[in-house]
């Protein structure tokens, strides 16, 4: 699934340069995620990178967009032009 960034936020800029995909951008009040660009990391690394550098923890799967591993590889393969 989409990875979801929530309210604990710090807007701490560490994540946006980690998302491979460009995924992440400065939303309205906190960094915010697209889920048609996010992968989390799949095709790139083996977890995703914003989670890892996070230091609040505040990025978790997004309910609303549900993904298997599969999708996401097909994602990953549709963003990059190997589809």
């Amino acid at each position: 699934m989409s990875l979801l960034i929530t309210d604990e936020c710090i807007n701490c800029d560490v994540c946006e340069p980690e998302c491979p995909n460009n995924a992440i951008s400065v939303g309205p009040q906190i960094y915010v995620i697209d889920p048609a660009l996010c992968t989390e990391c799949v095709g790139h690394y083996d977890t995703p990178q914003c989670r890892e550098v996070c230091p609040v923890d505040c990025i978790i799967g997004d309910p609303r967009h549900p993904e298997s591993a599969s999708e996401l590889e097909q994602k990953f393969r549709r963003l990059t032009g190997q589809a």
